[in-house]
């Protein structure tokens, strides 16, 4: 039995189709087996995301639209780009409405965010923690469900690989889209994250 790639096997989920092992032993049989019943347990997502990758000068968004049996289709993206002339509360603002403006056209379903890694300076932590803020406030006052995905699981998720870099991740999220344009890193991150949720959201 020939070995499924990452992006096969992702596919092959969305479709509802099981999941051919790597290795074929006993124990890999019957976790494929498993894994098998728990795909045929579960329809597969369907529905809008709003993938957010959250950023004070450059918070990337990212709405895919996710269909039983069929590949994921990016409708829109953009990077809310605020110049370092402009105050925190102005660069907050521009992420609120790009926010909302995203909900406002679009039969959202759930929106998926990035959560902040690990940094060392507080400064940062406090301004990353800030763009996230205003995200997920438009998010809420749009009565949206909002769930948070570690950035080491969205790549797990999407590449298959926890330490895949920005380039490998926006590579493998435009073969996912099948997406011809190249896309900004920080809009194929959100993407990522959009993504991410869709293959792994449990009902």
């Amino acid at each position: 039995m020939a070995r499924m790639n990452v992006r096969q096997m992702w596919a092959a989920k969305l479709a509802g189709r099981p999941v051919q092992s790597a290795v074929a032993t006993p124990r890999a049989a019957a976790a494929t087996a498993q894994a098998s019943r728990e795909v045929r347990a579960r329809a597969p997502f369907a529905g809008v995301v709003l993938g957010i990758d959250p950023s004070l000068r450059g918070t990337g968004l990212a709405l895919v639209e996710f269909g039983a049996g069929r590949q994921p289709i990016l409708l829109r993206c953009q990077t809310v780009r605020v110049a370092p002339q402009h105050s925190m509360a102005v660069a907050l603002a521009e992420i609120h409405r790009a926010v909302t403006a995203f909900l406002g056209g679009t039969a959202v379903r759930h929106v998926a965010l990035e959560q902040t890694i690990y940094v060392q300076n507080i400064r940062t932590a406090q301004i990353l923690g800030a763009a996230r803020g205003a995200a997920i406030a438009a998010a809420a006052l749009q009565g949206k469900e909002i769930f948070e995905y570690p950035p080491l699981r969205v790549k797990q998720a999407v590449v298959g690989i926890g330490r895949a870099s920005k380039e490998q991740m926006a590579r493998t999220v435009m073969a996912l889209l099948g997406h011809g344009r190249t896309l900004a890193l920080d809009e194929a991150d959100a993407a990522g994250v959009a993504l991410c949720h869709a293959f792994t959201w449990r009902e």
